[in-house]
Order: structure tokens, then sequence, then C-alpha cells
């Protein structure tokens, strides 16, 4: 790719900066050098926890193991030649934490777990609904973090007592890991991650008093908020990269949105990962949504970083796990594209994947994953490329709902993801959309945000110069004819309609 890094004094061939992804299903560690070039990667995948229906839970200690494990793999040999360490995670996943010994009291509870949809419709019952929105530019769903904390203080034996007396610590993944990376030194977050806990005001960046009061949250449980590229501390003896900075850290969508170089108003990304999440720059103006998308922040260095339009599509690359892991349809994710690639369409068939509910713009937490269109003549190969053809029908959804609030037309959309490698997704995207979409050869975008973040932390390249780099890609534009887009819109609307029914 083409390098915005300078050297700044530094000798680009013995010089890296270590990404850590830390993602849903896996933690992940990629080193590049700084001139933007992938030298070598891990990954390690943990468990998924479900203790009932549509509860999601994970190890907090496991995801710190996992990601010590990979981070020190990629290191290995080269951590003299490390200038930096930067930090991406799954958002609004909650751990809570004891101050002293660093030991969770409760597993994570993941963002797609839907345990406290019932709380969420209390507070919108007694008028809190507005207020959030105001404050925080999100939705009142079970999808963000506070409602998750509440529950964890509620349910977890003296918790809540404990965390009045300033025992407990709060915090997203990254708080989690950079709280263990420094020795307990640094808690901290950024102004991504923070703004997705239903507690921070997005207009004044800071904790907001009333909604601290209204979640009944001790603040002193509360991480430090910084710029997401800035210093969050050094890396402890003891710890794999002791001594490096960690230079970064941002929600991994918004470290996506960086690996695009979507520094501009307008410019637009999607993520199709175990879930999809299309985030849109509007610059320094936030755009109230009136379709259910949410308000939030964009990652930069800046004391003052730009607002993004985003929906968020539950389940994606999940639903290719769904048919290996659960069904048992395909042994690999990379056989769903030669399987579906095997018919001509889903034989009637659509599969709406709303195994917790359905996210932006409908945000529907009752809705359940419901299967139509089955008739006799259904195979195997039908049922596959339905579950494909659903994510390009949910991504439908999200920018169609975007188009309406802008009052304008996207025109293109960069994609990266673990789906995005998928070319029958990737060309039944364009057509669905009847829009390019714009596949970088590099894909692993949130990992080489996160990169590019720590380059502006550490002042080896400027924004402008960043926005502007050449990279390669590959263009999928759209073949499918108006009336056939608008026949299978018109089944995927009812399918809808059924998952939603009470």
């Amino acid at each position: 790719m083409g390098s915005p890094i300078k050297e700044n004094g530094l000798n680009a061939k013995k010089k890296y900066i270590l990404a850590l992804d830390q993602g849903t299903t896996s933690s992940r560690a990629i080193l590049f050098d700084t001139l933007g070039n992938m030298v070598r990667s891990a990954q390690k995948e943990f468990k998924q926890i479900y203790p009932r229906s549509g509860w999601v839970e994970h190890d907090p200690e496991e995801i710190l193991s996992s990601q010590l494990e990979v981070m020190k793999t990629v290191s290995s040999g080269c951590e003299n030649e490390i200038i930096s360490v930067g930090i991406a995670n799954q958002r609004e996943s909650v751990v809570v934490w004891d101050k002293t010994s660093g030991k969770s009291i409760y597993n994570a509870i993941v963002w797609q777990c839907r345990r406290t949809a019932d709380e969420c419709k209390r507070l919108a019952d007694e008028g809190y609904e507005d207020l959030i929105y105001e404050r925080t530019g999100l939705t009142l769903d079970a999808y963000f973090s506070a409602t998750k904390l509440g529950w964890i203080l509620e349910n977890v034996s003296g918790a809540k007592e404990r965390a009045k007396n300033g025992e407990l610590l709060f915090g997203t993944v990254d708080s989690f890991l950079i709280w263990h990376l420094t020795g307990g030194r640094v808690h901290a977050t950024d102004y991504t991650n923070a703004a997705r806990t239903m507690l921070f005001n997005i207009h004044t960046l800071d904790w907001d008093e009333d909604l601290v009061k209204i979640f009944d949250v001790p603040k002193s449980m509360l991480p430090r908020v910084q710029p997401s590229a800035s210093d969050f501390g050094t890396v402890c003896a003891g710890m794999p990269c002791a001594g490096i900075e960690i230079s970064a850290a941002a929600g991994d969508q918004q470290a996506a949105l960086a690996g695009h170089k979507c520094f501009e108003k307008g410019s637009v990304k999607n993520t199709y990962g175990t879930g999809c999440f299309l985030l849109m720059n509007t610059g320094s103006e936030p755009v109230v949504s009136k379709r259910g998308l949410i308000t939030t922040l964009a990652a930069s260095g800046a004391d003052r970083p730009d607002y993004v339009l985003e929906g968020s599509v539950f389940a994606a690359g999940a639903v290719v796990q769904w048919l290996r892991d659960e069904m048992g349809i395909i042994s690999s994710s990379a056989e769903s594209e030669t399987v579906a690639k095997s018919v001509n369409d889903s034989g009637g068939v659509y599969i709406v994947p709303a195994f917790t509910g359905l996210g932006a713009p409908y945000w529907d937490a009752s809705a359940r994953g419901t299967v139509t269109g089955l008739s006799r003549g259904v195979t195997r190969a039908h049922f596959v490329r339905a579950a494909l053809e659903s994510i390009a029908y949910r991504v439908f959804d999200v920018v169609h709902a975007m188009e309406r609030d802008l009052g304008e037309k996207v025109k293109r959309i960069s994609a990266d993801g673990g789906a995005a490698k998928n070319n029958f997704l990737m060309s039944f995207q364009a057509d669905i959309l009847s829009r390019e979409i714009i596949r970088p050869a590099f894909t692993e975008a949130t990992a080489l945000g996160v990169m590019y973040l720590c380059a502006l932390s550490r002042g080896l390249c400027d924004m402008k110069t960043l926005a502007s780099a050449p990279a390669e890609c590959e263009i999928f534009r759209p073949h499918m004819t108006s009336e056939k887009r608008d026949a299978l819109l018109e089944g995927w609307k009812a399918a809808v309609m059924r998952a939603r029914m009470k």
C-alpha cells in the first residue's frame, strides 16, 4: 500500500506498531511496520457463553489471557523494535472488576445480550428515552452498556455496596485490557467507547451527571475519557511488550472507519463482522436521526472528534457461524460462498436472523429469527444462499434509513470484516443496494485503523496525508434489474413483518 506514514527519524525496516484487535469471538494481534505493511498476526478464539435464551457472556479472564497470548506470539523476538501498542475492542460489552485484585466479579455481559430489554422498556415508560437520545445520541436499548452495568450491580451479591465504597471499577473491554496491561496504573477509555455506554454526553464530552444518577452508577467506577489517539500509559513489567507506550484505543467500528480513512464528511464504511456496522462521518455537527440510527463519535487525536451516524445489525457473520456450528449445514465459512453460487436464487426462502432481536432501524428486542418461503423443493444450497442474502438485506435496511435521514444518496460503501471476503455476498450487496461496494485489498481495517491512530499519536503522520494516501481495492458494481430488486425487497419486507409479530 502507499504509505502515508513518514519515518520521522526512525528506521522503518526495524520499527513496528502492534495492533490488538479484541473482538466478539476472538482476540487478535497484528504487527505492522511503520510503512503500514502487515508483518505477522495471530488469533485465538474464546468461549461464547449463553446462560439463557437471549443472554450472551464472555469470561473476562479468558479475554485477557487470549489477548496476551497472541500479543506475545506476534511480538516475540522483536519487542525492542516495537514503538507503540494500540487497542481496538468489541464495544458496549461490560466488565466490572475488583480495584485491588483485578479480578472480574461477573462474566462480561456482551453487546449482543438482551437480558435488560425489560429494564429499557421500564425506563422508556418513565419518559427517559428522549433525554438519553438528546445527551448520548443513542436509542434506549439493551445493546448499550448502562443497563448491563446496572444488572451486574443489582444481581451480584454485595456489588452495589462495594461499588459505592470505591472497591469496584467499570469499563468496556478496552478499559479492562488497559488496566491490566499497565499493572492497574491506568483506568481510562477513549471517546468512542465512552459514547456507547448511555452514560456519556457526546456534546460536552464528559460523563453526564443526570444519566449517572438515573442509572445509579457511582462515579468512582468510571474510567477517565480521552482522545482515541493519545497516551494510555505504558505496558508494565511482566507483560508482553513491557515498557512500550499504549498510544491509541478505539471501539472496533470507529477503528475500522479510520482504517478506511473515512476522515472526510460523507465517507461511509460497513464492517461485516459478527454483526454489521455501517458508519458515516458527518463532520463537526451531529445528525439527528428520525429512523432508528444513532449518533456517536469518530476516532481521532482531536480534543473534539467528528460525529458519526451509525446503524447496527446484530447478526451478520454470526449467521454464517450459525450455519456452521449450530446447524451443521456447512463445514467452513468459506464453503458458504461455493454453496450459494451453486443455485440461481434462494428458491423463495428468506431468513430473518433476529437471533437476539433486530437492531437498526427497527430496534425490536422481541423479534426472533424467522424462516419463510420453505417448500419441498428447497435444498441446502437455497438455505445457505438465503442466509447470506439476509446479511445484505439487513444492510439495505440501514442504508435506506441513513439516506432518508440525510436526504441524499450514499454513493459508495467501503467494506471490511471476515464476511466481506465472500464474493457472492459482496456482489449481492451491490445488487440489492444498487451501489458500488469497495473492498480494499487489505481487509483488516480495524487493526489498520488502530495502527493509523498510533501513528497519529506518535507524530508519524497527520490526518491530511493519511486521508489522501492511495490504497489497492476491488470494486463490486450492481448488475441486477430494478424490477428484480424491487420484487426481492418486497419479499424481504414481508419476512421482517413476520419476524416482528407479537
